[in-house]
C-alpha cells in the first residue's frame, strides 16, 4: 500500500469522481483509476460503487476513509515538523476572494510570497461571500478577502484594507443632475427651497431614502460597497433595486453616464468619468464601503498559513 494510493482514494471521494480527482491532482485520469484498482486488490475489497452515475463509497470504503485521511495528515505533519526545524517552509495555502480592487495589487502580494517561499503552493479561489466565510471558519481556506458591513462575521478576525466614502453618480441628463452645488437652495424671493439635500461644503446630495425607487448600478454582493448599501437600506426599511452590476467601479460610472441609472460607487472612482457625471453625496446616513482580510479566530493553522496571513497583513493597508 502506497501513500499515493491513499491520496488518490481521498481525492476521488472528495471530488465524487475520477475525472475531477485527476484534475485536482494534476495527473491523467487512467492513472488514478489504475492506482485505485491496485489498492482495492491489495485490500481484497472494492472501495467504490461504480454502478451508479456518481461514484460512491462502499461500506468498506466508508470504513477505510478516516484511516486514509489520518495517514496522510500524519505524513504532512511529519514533513512540517522537519521543515520548521530546518527553516524551510512548505505546505499549501488557500486564499478566497469575491472581487479585489486593483489598488490592493493582489497579484503582487501573491508573487512576493511565492518568491520568499517557493516551496509553498498557493491557491486563489473566487467564490460567493457565504461560501467564503464558511470555508475560512472550517479551515478549508486560510485567508479571505470580502466586503463587510458594520460587523465582522462570527468566528473570524479581520483587518480592514479598504475604507472609502460612497457617492451617487448620474449622467448629465438625469433629473438629479439639476441639484445645485450650493450650501442652501433658494426659491423665489429668497425663500428656502423644499426637498433639496446638501452634503458637506455645499456639495449636492441625495438622501438614502431617495434611492428607494431608483434603478441602481452597483458592485456585486460580497464587496464592501454592496455590503454597506444593503445594510443601510435594510435599516431604512427597503431593498435597493439594483438593475446593473459590474465588478469594476469605473464601469459603474460609464453605465450611469449613459443614462442607465444611478451608480453607487467609491468616491475615488468618479475621477475617471467626472466630465460625464454629476456626483452627489449620499446622506442620512452617509455610507462607507469596507473590504477586509478575514481569517479564523480560533483553531490551529500550519506554519505556511501563519506566514501567509502575516505577509498579507503586512503588505496591505490597515484601516483599524
Amino acid at each position: 500500500m502506497e501513500l499515493r494510493q491513499l491520496e488518490y482514494f481521498v481525492a476521488v471521494t472528495e471530488e465524487s469522481g475520477f475525472t475531477r480527482a485527476a484534475a485536482r491532482l494534476h495527473v491523467a485520469q487512467p492513472g488514478v483509476s489504475a492506482q485505485i484498482r491496485q489498492l482495492e486488490r491489495e485490500l481484497g475489497q472494492p472501495l467504490f460503487d461504480r454502478s451508479a452515475r456518481q461514484v460512491r463509497l462502499t461500506e468498506v470504503g466508508e470504513a477505510v476513509l478516516p484511516y486514509a485521511r489520518a495517514a496522510l495528515a500524519a505524513v504532512a505533519a511529519t514533513r512540517l515538523v522537519v521543515d520548521e526545524m530546518t527553516g524551510l517552509l512548505r505546505g499549501h495555502v488557500v486564499m478566497g476572494g469575491v472581487s479585489a480592487p486593483s489598488v490592493l495589487d493582489l497579484p503582487g502580494l501573491l508573487a512576493e510570497f511565492h518568491e520568499r517561499h517557493p516551496a509553498v503552493e498557493i491557491s486563489l479561489r473566487e467564490t460567493d461571500p457565504e461560501s467564503l466565510i464558511e470555508a475560512v471558519r472550517a479551515g478549508r481556506m486560510d485567508l479571505g478577502l470580502l466586503g463587510i458591513g458594520s460587523s465582522v462575521p462570527a468566528g473570524l478576525d479581520a483587518q480592514v484594507v479598504v475604507d472609502q466614502a460612497l457617492v451617487a453618480a448620474v449622467g448629465k441628463d438625469h433629473d438629479l443632475a439639476g441639484k445645485p452645488a450650493v450650501g442652501v437652495a433658494h426659491g423665489s424671493a429668497g425663500t428656502p427651497a423644499v426637498g433639496v439635500a446638501h452634503g458637506s461644503a455645499g456639495t449636492p446630495a441625495v438622501t438614502l431614502r431617495e434611492l428607494a425607487d431608483r434603478a441602481l448600478i452597483c458592485l456585486p454582493r460580497g464587496t464592501g460597497l454592496r455590503a454597506a448599501l444593503d445594510e443601510a437600506c435594510a435599516a431604512a426599511g427597503f431593498t435597493p433595486h439594483v438593475a446593473f452590476e459590474a465588478s469594476e467601479p469605473y464601469v459603474l460610472g460609464q453605465l450611469a453616464a449613459k443614462g442607465l441609472g444611478l451608480a453607487v460607487l467609491p468616491e475615488s472612482a468618479v475621477a475617471a468619468a467626472k466630465d460625464e457625471l454629476h456626483v452627489l453625496e449620499i446622506t442620512e446616513p452617509r455610507l462607507r464601503g469596507r473590504m477586509a482580510l478575514v481569517w479564523r479566530s480560533t483553531g490551529s493553522s500550519g506554519p505556511a498559513a501563519r506566514a501567509f496571513i502575516a505577509h498579507a497583513r503586512r503588505r496591505l493597508p490597515d484601516f483599524g
